[in-house]
């Protein structure tokens, strides 16, 4: 992997976009990251850390706050990272959350961290992956190499060098973990525990179930009384349960199962007995059962022979009943035949009422007219009504005039007001069309008027927001004066406190300058040589009368150094005040707050004039096109308002004229009546009544006749019958709902009577006592044999359920005690293999698996470490892999020691001084970063990044660092470094500088 450019905006120390160019230093393949302490050194690192992983080195866990505090919250926050693999060159551009300007109802809104994965192709940079999920798979696949890994053989973040060689195994055992991925291994571990536990609980759930078994069969054996003279099988102590582990043997428990089986053979012998007894109560009870049924039958014989008497006795007494319904249905039945003649006739005579009724009432209608004709004939009153009918026809046109008079005269009317609108309208037109040319005249004026005032739009403008800048100066003069004021009284106060705390500091020199005879003679003891002259005898050491220690002289020049810095920045501070002042008074145009105000609303008020000028045009344009259009509409219209003038007064008089014939014939057929239709309406009645009454008289000469003829068939059919008249007949008729009523009666009276002589004739033939059946003493006989037989019945199913449970328990219990010793057996092979893996047992280095894997990758690491630690430390260093067993049961397995040529001695790592555990570190790390490139595939590394640690070698040293660094940048590899030391400085000529400005954020200067 080669990093080649890297931007960074509004992250950590950086505000502005700043850029670094890695392809740079391709040529001299090593480069140095300086810089002041704070300035943002490794904020370089963090950021391409942060690019490809989302987090940094030195706070995870605290994300939200890489957002540069210098960025104001309308300004962005973003790291781009270039880079290329084998597969290709690619593009990382990521932003964290932070806090922006809402964009709507102001305040701040959350702005969701972002990345995004561009890849380069001939045709340019194209997006591959745009959500954090998707691209951090993307990375993965393309890097293959963890945020860890990368940390541990790329990115050699401050810090990080000691803590993996000084590590104890527990903590190396973390890191390895997740540089080399054997979680597996813990895996397997966990697995093979949980089995050993699923192994061990199986088993004893075996054991559990036999000697549950057991004793629930023992339990069931002294309950039945089955045990042999008593004896219950072995005591409890004789058959506690057996542990897990100490299996050894199945003796007692085989013991136990040959006495449960000859229990099981008595059970067995009870069951054959039960079964037989319960056979005896059977066959008594169903003795009992037939002789109660036979009982009952008689019982139920006796009281039925004895209700059909009482049945027959009754249905005799009802015969002179059922005699009278007889002859009442054959009386019923004879007046049946006469019913539709006497129905008829009644019908006919109620007819011929009504219509004589009816022709008495037409008559007197009739006669209330007063006309002089005999209403007798109906051949008359016809002709007559038809003679009518044909006069009141020509009175019918008149009538619908007469109707329609009010809608002519409202047509009459509006002919009259259609002659008069259009007679106005000719009369505006006139007047409206000689007004338009002044109108159009005044239009163009104003539209000239306001187009001028329109085109000076884009001065007043500027005039405005001249204006406008001058308002805003002349404010912001106000607020510089006034922090003037403030910012020289600072200064004041500043130069006083420095004054003073000058003149502390020389006092506090001074004085300790002066006492550093006592202090020194303070620390005189007799016997011991003085530091100054040597002498063992002190005979008159100088007093430590005024006290003044080191620390409080540095103490002293701190709160100096601070006193200048404050004054320093509150003079910077006041003279960019005063800079801020003749620019903000420039740009007033020595204008007030209020005449700049002034100014501004004037100008405003021009400008706003002018824009609505703007708006005028248009609309005054559109008002002359609509004059325009209206002059020839008037022009257009004036021939069309002749014409329909003339049109207007032509339909008037028409309508005139057919009011007037219309008037003509109403007041001829009206004759003497008030209207046509009052007259009209009289002729109508008259015609009616004639015909009615025509009608009436036909009507109730029909129904005479018809009558007649009924009446003559009625006597003739009552001659013929047995009644002597039709009241007889009528009496005698019924309806026949009660014909079928009779019938029902007389039909059931007799089926019942011969059913109930059926049913006694065939009791009357069984010799059954006349005195009632007792069935008390049989029934009692029954009860008791079926309270035997339930007995019988519960004890055989207790014995062959006993008999069955037992066997069952048996069986399982053998079952399961079959199957005991493999369980034993699978259960101690999978005990030895948990207990060997996870470092417990007869595993005497009491390592895990994992343990074991990692102490193999270690060994290799320790092996490529000390190819270049050999080298830096002269040959007397070398790193050894320890398994040795840790103190108090600690993990082990993963330990590093140090042998040392010098001494033929290996010795903990935390004995080496500052210089050698960096160069120990450094080793160490190096050799890491190879084997885990090895076991990610053989990746390429390009770049490699070091930060720190250099300021604790000494110049030979230092030297055999550089030369190992050297040997990194070899095969086109790149080397970053991150150090205060002056001499690497001088050493490495290409740089990147980071500083930090006076406004407080950095910026990266390369070199």
């Amino acid at each position: 992997m080669q990093l080649h450019r890297l931007e960074v905006e509004g992250f950590g120390p950086f505000r502005s976009r700043q850029i670094v160019d890695f392809d740079a230093f391709a040529d001299d393949g090593i480069f140095l990251i300086a810089g002041r302490t704070g300035a943002g050194k490794s904020s370089i690192l963090d950021a391409v850390c942060f690019g490809l992983y989302g987090g940094v080195p030195r706070y995870d866990g605290s994300e939200k706050r890489l957002r540069s505090d210098h960025s104001e919250p309308d300004e962005v926050s973003e790291v781009v990272v270039e880079f290329s693999t084998p597969s290709g060159r690619f593009r990382v551009t990521r932003s964290p959350e932070y806090l922006r300007p809402a964009k709507r109802g102001g305040g701040l809104t959350k702005q969701a961290a972002a990345v995004a994965l561009d890849e380069w192709t001939d045709v340019g940079w194209i997006g591959r992956a745009a959500r954090a999920v998707d691209v951090a798979g993307e990375l993965d696949e393309i890097l293959q190499l963890s945020r860890e890994q990368f940390l541990q053989v790329i990115l050699l973040a401050q810090n990080r060098f000691s803590e993996f060689l000084l590590a104890n195994s527990r903590d190396r055992q973390s890191l390895l973990r997740r540089l080399f991925g054997t979680e597996r291994f813990e895996d397997v571990q966990s697995r093979f525990d949980e089995r050993r536990r699923e192994a061990e609980l199986r088993l004893g759930t075996r054991l559990a179930a036999v000697t549950a078994r057991l004793d629930e069969a023992d339990r069931l054996v002294a309950s039945a009384e089955l045990g042999a003279d008593g004896a219950e099988g072995s005591s409890r102590a004789e058959r506690e349960d057996v542990s897990v582990a100490g299996l050894t043997s199945t003796a007692p428990t085989d013991e136990r199962l040959d006495d449960l089986r000859r229990a099981k053979a008595r059970a067995d012998y009870r069951v054959e007995r039960r079964a037989a007894e319960r056979d005896d109560a059977e066959t008594r009870l169903t003795a009992a059962d037939a002789a109660l049924a036979e009982l009952r039958e008689d019982q139920r014989a006796q009281c039925e022979r004895d209700r059909a008497r009482a049945a027959l006795d009754r249905l005799d007494a009802e015969l002179p009943q059922i005699a009278d319904a007889r002859a009442e249905l054959d009386a019923a039945r004879a007046a049946e035949a006469l019913r539709a003649t006497i129905a008829a006739a009644t019908r006919a005579q109620v007819a011929l009422t009504v219509s004589t009724d009816a022709e008495q009432e037409a008559r007197r209608r009739w006669t209330r007219f007063g006309i002089d004709l005999p209403a007798e004939s109906t051949e008359e009153l016809d002709a007559w009504a038809s003679e009518q009918t044909k006069e009141t026809g020509a009175w019918e046109h008149a009538r619908e005039l007469e109707r329609r008079a009010p809608q002519l005269a409202v047509d009459l009317q509006a002919a009259e007001d259609r002659v008069a609108a259009v007679s106005a309208r000719i009369d505006a037109g006139e007047t409206e069309r000689s007004t338009i040319p002044e109108r159009i005249a005044a239009a163009t004026r104003r539209r000239d008027d306001a187009r001028r005032r329109a085109d000076r739009a884009a001065d007043l403008l500027a005039a405005r927001e001249a204006a406008a800048a001058r308002k805003a100066a002349a404010a912001e003069r106000e607020l510089v004066e006034a922090q003037e004021v403030i910012d020289n009284a600072a200064v004041d106060d500043a130069a006083a406190a420095f004054a003073s705390a000058q003149a502390r500091f020389a006092q506090l020199r001074k004085r300790r300058s002066d006492g550093m005879a006592g202090e020194l003679a303070s620390a005189l003891v007799d016997g011991e040589a003085c530091p100054v002259c040597g002498a063992y005898e002190h005979p008159a050491p100088a007093e430590h009368v005024d006290p003044v220690s080191a620390d409080d002289v540095a103490e002293a020049e701190a709160a100096r150094d601070a006193a200048a810095q404050r004054e320093r920045m509150a003079s910077e501070k006041l003279a960019a005040t005063r800079a801020a002042l003749a620019a903000a008074t420039a740009r007033a145009d020595g204008r007030t707050v209020e005449q700049a105000t002034a100014d501004l609303t004037a100008a405003e008020e021009e400008y706003d004039t002018s824009v609505a000028s703007a708006s005028a045009v248009a609309e005054l344009e559109q008002e002359l096109a609509a004059l325009t259009a209206r002059a020839e509409a008037l022009e257009n219209g004036r021939a069309d308002d002749t014409a329909a003038l003339s049109a207007a007064r032509e339909e008037l008089a028409v309508l005139l004229q057919r009011r007037a014939d219309a008037e003509a014939q109403i007041l001829s057929a009206r004759g003497e009546h008030e209207t046509v239709a009052a007259r009209l309406e009289e002729a109508e009645e008259r015609i009616a009544s004639a015909r009615a009454l025509s009608e009436a008289i036909a009507e109730r000469e029909r129904h005479s006749n018809t009558t007649a003829d009924a009446v003559a068939e009625r006597d003739a059919a009552l001659a013929a019958s047995a009644f002597d008249d039709v009241a007889a007949a009528e009496a005698a008729l019924r309806s026949p709902a009660a014909q079928a009523a009779l019938t029902a009666r007389i039909d059931e009276h007799t089926a019942q009577r011969g059913k109930e002589k059926a049913i006694l004739l065939d009791l009357e033939l069984r010799t059954l006592p006349e005195e009632p059946i007792d069935l008390l003493p049989q029934e009692q006989a029954s009860v008791e044999a079926r309270a035997r037989w339930t007995a019988a019945v519960d004890a055989a199913s207790r014995a062959e359920g006993t008999a069955e449970r037992l066997g069952g328990l048996i069986e399982s219990a053998a079952s399961e005690q079959a199957r005991v010793g493999d369980d034993a057996a699978e259960f101690e092979v999978l005990r030895e293999l948990a207990d060997t893996i996870a470092g417990r047992g007869a595993n005497s280095r009491k390592m895990t698996l994992e343990t074991f894997v990692l102490a193999a990758e270690l060994e290799e690491i320790v092996r490529a470490a000390n190819r270049r630690l050999s080298d830096m430390s002269a040959g007397r260093y070398q790193l050894q892999h320890s398994d040795a067993l840790a103190a108090r049961g600690a993990a082990s397995g993963l330990g590093i020691v140090v042998f040392d040529a010098f001494t033929g001695q290996s010795r903990p790592a935390q004995s080496l001084s500052g210089g050698e555990t960096f160069l120990s570190s450094l080793a160490l790390a190096l050799g890491l970063a190879e084997v885990v490139t090895a076991r990610a595939g053989g990746i390429r590394l390009d770049t490699l990044f070091i930060d720190e640690g250099f300021g604790s070698l000494d110049g030979d040293t230092l030297e055999v660092a550089m030369r190992t660094l050297d040997e990194l940048r070899q095969g086109g590899r790149t080397v970053g470094v991150i150090s205060h030391v002056e001499a690497m400085q001088e050493q490495i000529p290409a740089q990147l500088t980071v500083r930090a400005t006076a406004e407080g954020p950095s910026v990266i200067e390369a070199r």
